[in-house]
């Protein structure tokens, strides 16, 4: 039996899984089903995002999951790792291919593959990011470029985002700002100071980004100004979670404030890397060169764990310490499978193909909120998109029951995906998803929020 959590649940990062809209979908699911969920609850440690579990599955292959009764689901949630779609032919060869010679690659020695898939990272990125470590997720490549930029600049001090992810290990969480993985640990790092997230849509500084003069950054150089020792700014380019496009000219403004104070810029992209939002990089968008970027969950291919860290080549100043040093850090195995994502996405065109069916999906999702109240608004770059619903456009007042219904009711058409901060519909399809799909799926989502809204509204 799942123990009951002793906090209110916090619906930052992902959608609550013990609501009465859970109950009933548990209700609905297969002994079958229900007999292998026991199972997974009696051995598994209980935590908050992760279970009980939403379902069993048995099969992902392309845009699509399948769970032990055989019933499919078209994936727009894929923990933002199926860029290439699931089981791509070529990932899976690339990866039968090197297993069948080199399995596995112990520190100390190279191989062709990684040494490949480095060079391949440091052509595709601009300006002089020319440097790289491997890791085996994007949490430790956070850990290596903290490391890395303490011994750059002889600073501990980090800025970064209330409201920001970068993995849920301790030192990643002293510098994410969700509640969620903070809460109750204690102490975290010394030295993490948070500032507001740019964020339009919920500014606590203005209610017009066009005439407010960007005082989100105004207070970032304030506190830059006042702790005169702060080493690195970390920060998604764009929040993946509740995707929160910063505000035009932001990320230069802040690029300029770190030079005056010799901060470094690192870009967290472990979500929203390799095509996401329609570049191959998303801080491409915003026309700003980090002096590190991480990357992550799709780099894998939808199969293996494998993270990068690309850092300017004049930060390569650590040769007696030890940024990574992990068992996987060079695994052959992870990086064919991440040679054939950067061929796939170039000889599939996803990059206009990420461009395009967004941009397709964001203009019929904004004629759906011109006809259903309760999408408060539409946001998104690339194929990272998705509504926020609210019970009122004026105060904005998030509608945490009505997107926990539509969430279910879409669950049971056959669409996922992760309801964000209790009332995003989160959306991020693969790149690869078919036209025919990507239209289903917004016709489940509006015939959902319709039918949903009657009930409640």
């Amino acid at each position: 039996m799942t123990p009951v959590p002793t906090h209110p649940i916090d619906l930052s990062e992902g959608d609550s899984n013990i609501s009465p809209h859970r109950r009933a979908w548990d209700a609905r699911l297969s002994p079958d089903t229900r007999a292998l969920l026991e199972r997974d609850a009696r051995v598994f440690l209980h935590q908050s995002l992760s279970s009980p579990c939403l379902n069993a599955l048995t099969r992902a292959r392309g845009s699509r999951l399948t769970d032990v009764t055989g019933r499919e689901f078209l994936d727009f949630h894929g923990n933002s790792l199926h860029q290439v779609g699931f089981g791509h032919p070529r990932v899976m060869a690339a990866m039968a291919q090197q297993m069948e010679s080199l399995p596995f690659c112990p520190r100390r020695y190279t191989n062709e593959a990684a040494v490949a898939l480095a060079e391949r990272l440091t052509a595709l990125a601009p300006g002089n990011l020319g440097k790289v470590l491997f890791a085996p997720g994007g949490t430790s490549a956070v850990g290596m470029a903290l490391k890395l930029a303490r011994l750059a600049t002889g600073r501990h001090k980090t800025l970064s985002m209330w409201e920001s992810f970068h993995g849920a290990s301790l030192d990643a969480i002293s510098i994410g700002g969700e509640s969620l993985f903070r809460r109750g640990m204690g102490p975290l790092m010394p030295g993490t100071e948070h500032i507001p997230p740019a964020d339009p849509y919920h500014c606590l500084f203005d209610t017009d980004c066009t005439g407010c003069g960007l005082k989100c950054v105004r207070y970032l150089e304030y506190v830059l100004d006042q702790e005169k020792d702060i080493g690195a700014l970390i920060a998604e380019p764009i929040r993946c979670t509740a995707v929160n496009p910063p505000p035009p000219g932001y990320w230069a403004a802040v690029r300029r404030a770190c030079n005056r104070h010799g901060t470094l810029l690192i870009f967290d992209e472990t979500a929203v890397c390799l095509g996401r939002t329609g570049q191959t990089f998303a801080f491409e968008h915003f026309e700003v060169l980090p002096d590190m970027v991480i990357l992550g969950k799709g780099l894998g291919g939808g199969t293996m764990p494998l993270a990068a860290l690309l850092a300017r080549e004049d930060l390569d100043i650590a040769p007696d310490r030890a940024l990574g040093h992990y068992t996987h850090e060079k695994n052959p195995v992870a990086c064919a499978a991440a040679l054939a994502v950067l061929d796939i996405i170039e000889d599939e065109g996803l990059l206009e193909r990420s461009r395009t069916l967004g941009k397709a999906a964001m203009d019929r999702l904004n004629t759906m909120a011109e006809d259903l109240p309760a999408i408060g608004d539409v946001r998104g770059l690339g194929l990272l998109f998705g509504v926020e619903l609210v019970t009122d456009r004026a105060t904005r007042e998030p509608a945490t029951d009505l997107a926990d219904r539509v969430m279910y009711h879409c669950l049971d058409q056959g669409l996922s995906f992760k309801v964000s901060r209790g009332n995003f519909l989160t959306l991020t399809p693969p790149l690869t998803i078919t036209h025919a799909d990507m239209d289903r799926a917004l016709t489940i989502i509006e015939t959902a929020i319709r039918e949903e809204s009657r009930t409640i509204l």
